[in-house]
């Protein structure tokens, strides 16, 4: 394995930020394997990538990024280096985001999700192929309860398919439509109308919401994998932290992390994908290639971005130049097959490097401010049910904040 020459990399505090990069390179499969091979991958540093421009070929292009993680690297390693910040970061009030872009079949599901170990005496907890996602709700739950406050912690789970939004966690058979609509509060973000949150009570739950949404994943075989991702997905968890003040006023604080798992990046042809599936795959590269041109115009301070081009943009737009801290983990495969792919994640991934956010922090509103903000204010909080239910119907947004404010 590379030794880091450098420190793990930190979020800056200035007030904006260039999006951090990371590339992982992703072992050699069983089905490489079963195939002549030459791998067209090295890492010289923990912080560069170089690639043969052809298979035969003395030359190579070498990409720099914050953190390069090489086909020996752990889930473990990824985890502490890409999220470990970001968890400070969140229970702080910030919105932050991960992405995982990369060709079918590189690892960005695993490294999103991670797989269980065949060992039944292995608990989750200490499972060595777990990924960012239980691994980010373990640790924000041991946090919150070493801190000693009074939190609740919100997961959705939503899929991106065909241009369709699909709640993934939806106790409703009857797929509910999910609109989007702007947040006037925020300028780039989006509230999303219709889409479940359900509140987790122990970091133990973890893999029963992964197993409900990934089971109406929309998935097909293709030939770059045999249980290919067919679908964008936004895994988001939002914390609501309550502080009590010097005398006896409440604060609410707020902290939000999406972790999407991008669809596929390869073409159709590559792919093997016919009919129904090259229709797909159609959309699919649409909305990258929206995702593209975003990250092109961000680059090259052109008056308009195109975030409204594609569901998957205009979602994830205050992640994009907005106000969120945001991360991007490039997948590439080590072998000559896929050569022209890994080059083309890895151009993608090197301009997202030169996008600029301005993260700020979300407002930490008082009781006496939430109650003002749903439409009605009372100094106690002992309330009619009739006026509390009808604010919350009128305001259903807000639902969440006054049901744990009130409590």
């Amino acid at each position: 394995m590379v030794k880091s020459d450098q420190p793990p990399p930190k979020l800056s505090k200035e007030k904006n930020q260039h999006i951090q990069v990371f590339v992982r390179v992703r072992p050699l499969s069983v089905q490489d394997k079963q195939k002549p091979y030459s791998n067209v991958i090295e890492c010289p540093s923990s912080r560069e990538v170089s690639v043969k421009e052809k298979a035969s070929s003395l030359t190579s292009k070498t990409f720099s990024f914050d953190r390069v993680f090489n086909t020996q690297s752990k889930q473990i390693d990824v985890y502490r280096t890409v999220v470990n910040p970001l968890i400070e970061e969140v229970l702080a009030g910030y919105n932050c985001t991960v992405f995982a872009y990369g060709q079918t079949g590189t690892g960005k599901t695993y490294t999103m999700e991670g797989e269980r170990s065949a060992d039944p005496s292995i608990t989750w907890e200490n499972d060595p192929q777990c990924g960012i996602i239980p691994r980010t709700l373990s640790h924000l739950f041991d946090t919150l309860k070493e801190e000693g406050v009074e939190f609740t912690v919100r997961v959705s789970f939503l899929e991106i398919y065909n241009e369709e939004l699909i709640d993934l966690l939806s106790s409703n058979d009857d797929a509910t439509k999910i609109r989007i609509f702007e947040d006037v509060t925020k300028k780039g973000s989006v509230i999303l109308q219709g889409l479940e949150e359900i509140t987790v009570h122990d970091k133990n739950d973890v893999y029963q919401i992964l197993t409900k949404g990934s089971m109406k994943r929309q998935t097909a075989a293709t030939l770059m994998n045999a249980h290919s991702s067919r679908s964008h997905t936004v895994f988001s968890i939002t914390i609501h932290i309550k502080e009590n003040l010097v005398g006896g006023d409440e604060l609410l604080k707020t902290g939000k992390l999406n972790l999407v798992d991008l669809a596929g990046s390869e073409n159709i042809g590559r792919s093997g994908a016919v009919d129904r599936r090259a229709r797909e795959a159609g959309n699919i590269n649409q909305s990258l290639l929206t995702l593209g041109r975003v990250i092109t115009a961000l680059v090259e301070r052109t008056p308009h971005v195109p975030y409204r081009e594609s569901k998957l943009t205009r979602i994830l737009q205050d992640s994009l130049g907005g106000r969120t801290k945001t991360c991007f983990i490039a997948t590439i495969s080590p072998i000559s097959a896929n050569l022209e792919e890994t080059l083309s994640t890895l151009d993608y991934a090197h301009r997202a490097k030169n996008i600029t956010n301005r993260p700020e922090i979300n407002q930490k509103l008082t009781k006496k401010e939430l109650l003002k903000v749903s439409g009605f204010f009372v100094i106690s909080t002992n309330i009619c049910v009739f006026e509390f239910l009808i604010a919350v119907i009128s305001h259903s947004l807000l639902l969440p904040f006054l049901i744990f404010f009130l409590s």
